[in-house]
């Protein structure tokens, strides 16, 4: 994610049987009911582990309602005799369990499920809920509203840590990536864009349908739906399908457009350098809500809200930021939002990259700048809920990426990269695995480095 500066920095029914625990299902326990991150309380679940959601959704612009049936197939990682899913804000009017009605409640943001007979550990189930209502998004006064937002012509639901509960049941964490088919039904004429590769769509009865699949697994705030009025390009780039959308009220020969269809010259740049694409397509989305005052790197199709296209000329390095993150917080995620560092200083390095690529300012000369107003007191790793979004883990996150660049050379430099990327690919890692593969793979201790840049409270030395 990267945020438009202007705004940085104002963004610092059925009652379960008696207990569960008590029941007389014995080895069974109740899955936990979030996933033991602190930066995202009360997100995620324990006692599963997702492999595919089906999302089969309506949306209708006139009454901003979303009805929809969600598949979710799983393995229990322990003995459950319940578990919980994310979901905000919307009605649940069924639940099965490989094919059985399950009792269900709704607390919240959580829908508590207890099936009919307890999930042994390794067993593979599926979960199938009907839902609907109007959503919304979820506030958070740190970090900017997350989820869905009603348009004037459709909807957008995005964000950073948390959106996808605001219009599917999931369990809503990196730590669990799962691959995905989503069905979108909307009014005829209007665009439903989501992940992946485009998998035809289909008229009937005044509403078409628009369908998406996303082969490789994917985080679940890495999900979007966008529906409107948009301009829908539709190509092929490296032998893979690459679309592109740009909102309508956007001019089409404007600097929004103008960025986007460079989005496979600049794929072709970062994989010269960190590998082959992770993904089965590409693309990118511009929309025209001001309440969109970031972009996003939602897997294989970025969401790039209008603020980055305001100066009358073409921004190619916020693409560059949001295709970086294909690699690295994409196909590569954090185990723990304490770790965002490695999405954003990875993916601000690359655009620096890209700049000097592209005819823009040298490296060295944006690591001096941004070195001269770096405040060290913030650190990079675990840098608070209220700091994931911060200089700290951006600009000082890329200054570590550079010194440590600088202490190996580039032929090492990109080798460390390249190997990481192939080793944990499709998969979630942490601060500690970075560290221990690049001192293997530098055959030198780099751990005081890597430790002076990321959370040291001293200036280093400039690399």
């Amino acid at each position: 994610m990267r945020w438009v500066r202007w705004c940085a920095a104002a963004l610092a029914g059925v009652l379960l049987t008696t207990g569960c625990t008590g029941d007389d299902r014995r080895g069974f326990r109740p899955g936990a009911p979030d996933a033991g991150d602190p930066y995202v309380p009360g997100a995620g679940n324990g006692g599963y582990d997702v492999g595919h959601y089906a999302l089969d959704v309506r949306y209708d612009p006139g009454d901003d309602r979303l009805t929809g049936t969600a598949t979710v197939t799983a393995t229990a990682t322990e003995a459950l005799s319940r578990f919980q899913l994310d979901l905000a804000g919307l009605d649940v009017d069924r639940v099965r369990v490989d094919g059985e009605p399950a009792a269900h409640r709704h607390d919240d943001a959580e829908l508590v499920v207890t099936p009919e007979h307890g999930l042994p550990a390794g067993r593979r189930f599926t979960v199938e809920v009907t839902y609907g209502g109007v959503p919304k998004p979820l506030p958070d006064a740190a970090l900017g509203d997350g989820g869905f937002h009603a348009t004037g012509d459709g909807a957008i639901a995005l964000g950073q840590p948390e959106s996808a509960s605001t219009w599917y049941p999931v369990n809503d964490h990196p730590s669990d990536k799962a691959t995905y088919d989503i069905a979108i039904t909307v009014p005829d004429g209007l665009a439903a864009l989501s992940n992946g590769v485009p998998k035809g769509r289909t008229s009937t009865g005044g509403r078409t349908t628009w369908r998406w699949s996303e082969g490789s697994p994917m985080a679940s705030y890495l999900t979007m739906l966008v529906i409107g009025d948009y301009r829908v390009t539709t190509g092929t780039h490296a032998g893979r399908p690459l679309v592109t959308a740009v909102a309508s009220a956007l001019p089409a020969d404007g600097p929004a457009a103008a960025s986007v269809a460079r989005t496979g010259e600049v794929a072709d740049f970062l994989a010269a350098r960190f590998g082959p694409y992770p993904f089965d397509a590409y693309g990118g989305v511009v929309v025209a809500d001001d309440r969109i005052r970031y972009a996003l790197e939602t897997q294989s199709r970025p969401v790039y809200g209008p603020g980055f296209f305001t100066g009358g000329r073409p921004n190619t390095e916020v693409v560059a930021h949001e295709l970086a993150h294909q690699w690295f917080g994409d196909s590569v995620s954090v185990a723990r939002w304490s770790d965002i560092w490695l999405n954003e200083g990875f993916a601000t390095y690359a655009e620096w990259l890209w700049a000097e690529h592209d005819g823009g300012r040298a490296v060295a000369r944006t690591v001096a700048d941004r070195y001269a107003t770096t405040d060290w007191t913030r650190p990079t790793v675990d840098p608070g809920r209220a700091g994931m979004f911060g200089d700290a883990v951006y600009q000082r996150g890329a200054l570590a990426v550079h010194a440590l660049r600088r202490a190996v050379g580039d032929d090492t430099f990109f080798r460390i990269l390249r190997g990481w990327l192939a080793q944990h690919r499709d998969g979630n890692a942490t601060t500690a695995d970075f560290v221990g593969y690049a001192e293997r793979t530098a055959g030198r201790p780099l751990r005081a480095l890597l430790d002076a840049w990321l959370v040291g409270a001293t200036p280093p030395g400039l690399p």
